[in-house]
């Protein structure tokens, strides 16, 4: 009895042993199948998988806070063709060629209330020294052609400056003239649309060659 026992409980460890291995799956016989073969076709270049050290997940970690961190839109200008061509190499040097723009801004002619030319500077002064008792503040001039010389604002047409010029004479100033300090031209306006964290470091090389015109928040 023993014997036979021993004998059926060999055999089923036998057909156990085939059953979980797959030799009877010819008969139909079998556990169900749980690789999963298409994962295993769907993998990317799997040799190229690498564990990155604590400096480069530090890095990538910064990377990505630098480009989600809130951006703000800069401008200045306008500028001329020398100062544009001096920019476009900065530029160039310094951000991505998607991080600005130089876009082209027509000029309109500009008119002043001029009063010069003085022979020297004395005579400049003094006549600052005068405006002043006058509570009127002089600006300075943007065309080198006219100096030395002062200029009591500056205007898009002719006929505002006309007007402006009449009511300092009836202040008593009679020594003022209306001239064009400069005519209608192109120009550029040089637009930072999206400056975050990752880019302002990138600032000061830039501003070094805006001369006067200094970034400020886009209109």
């Amino acid at each position: 009895m023993l014997r036979t026992i021993a004998l059926a409980l060999l055999l089923a460890n036998c057909l156990y042993f085939a059953w979980g291995n797959g030799m009877l799956r010819p008969l139909g016989f079998g556990p169900v199948q749980q690789s999963e073969p298409q994962h295993m076709a769907q993998q990317i270049a799997p040799g190229s998988v690498r564990l990155l050290s604590a400096e480069e997940f530090r890095q990538i970690e910064e990377q990505v806070k630098a480009e989600q961190s809130p951006k703000e839109c800069l401008q200045a200008g306008p500028f001329n063709e020398a100062q544009s061509a001096a920019l476009r190499k900065v530029l160039g040097d310094s951000l991505p060629a998607d991080a600005w723009t130089l876009e082209a801004a027509p000029v309109a002619p500009r008119w002043i209330v001029y009063l010069g030319k003085y022979t020297n500077a004395e005579a400049l002064a003094k006549k600052r020294s005068e405006l002043a008792a006058m509570n009127l503040k002089a600006e300075s001039l943007e065309n080198p052609a006219l100096e030395p010389g002062l200029s009591l604002g500056g205007f898009d047409k002719r006929a505002e400056a006309d007007a402006a010029l009449l009511q300092l004479s009836a202040r008593g100033l009679h020594t003022a003239r209306v001239v064009q300090e400069s005519a209608g031209s192109s120009a550029y306006l040089l637009r930072l649309p999206a400056i975050g964290a990752a880019l302002k470091p990138k600032l000061p090389d830039i501003r070094a060659v805006l001369g006067a015109k200094a970034l400020h928040a886009c209109n």
